[in-house]
């Protein structure tokens, strides 16, 4: 209970700003200390949120930050969460015409993640680590076809204008612009989030 408060609490209090100087070294402004990418680490494992900003010209680095939290954690033995093909995966991606739908894909899979743990845990410790992790597997396996299926809303959004190429398609409607596939996008996304919200019973 103490640590659900505590979480809680970090995450209602204004994140603590994190300067970097050009020596690598990171200062917490909070406590008036310098602390090391495992310091940060524990931060954001206990719920304390912070923000990162290069100490020289004040931009915000916090996502490269993390990022390295991130590489540093990946090459701790035995603590690899991140497999080689989604590795490879997320790489092809950048640059891909699916780039922009990437970020909210994987924010709605960890947000599912996260609300099924607690069950996971309860699972595990029933079965005292014995065929607990078949029911991690297939629920996880479920939540990825469920979002594949999702993801097939928008292969047809792309071929829409081509489709609509023809004399008939053209005279029907005029070619939709970039803007209001943005629009017709973002409502798709928001559709997908309540469908799964459902599925995983978030609602």
């Amino acid at each position: 209970m103490s640590e659900t408060m505590t979480k809680t609490e970090a995450k209602t209090q204004e994140p603590v700003t994190i300067k970097k100087y050009a020596n690598r070294r990171l200062y917490n402004t909070g406590t008036s200390t310098y602390v090391t990418l495992e310091d940060l680490a524990k931060m954001v494992k206990s719920g304390e949120d912070f923000v990162v900003y290069d100490a020289k010209t004040g931009e915000e680095i916090t996502r490269s930050v993390l990022t390295q939290i991130i590489f540093e954690q990946e090459n701790k033995e035995g603590q690899n969460l991140l497999p080689i093909a989604f590795l490879r995966q997320l790489i092809r991606f950048y640059g891909d015409s699916m780039q922009m739908l990437v970020p909210r894909y994987l924010e709605v899979s960890i947000e599912s993640l996260t609300r099924e743990q607690e069950k996971f845990r309860h699972q595990m410790a029933q079965a005292f680590g014995v065929g607990a992790f078949p029911s991690l597997e297939d629920q996880v396996r479920r939540n990825m076809e469920m979002f594949e299926r999702a993801f097939t809303m928008f292969a047809p959004f792309a071929r829409r204008e081509t489709q609509g190429g023809g004399e008939a398609g053209a005279e029907a409607s005029p070619a939709p612009t970039k803007g209001g596939d943005i629009d017709d996008l973002k409502r798709q996304l928001d559709e997908m989030q309540r469908k799964v919200d459902k599925l995983t019973g978030g609602s």
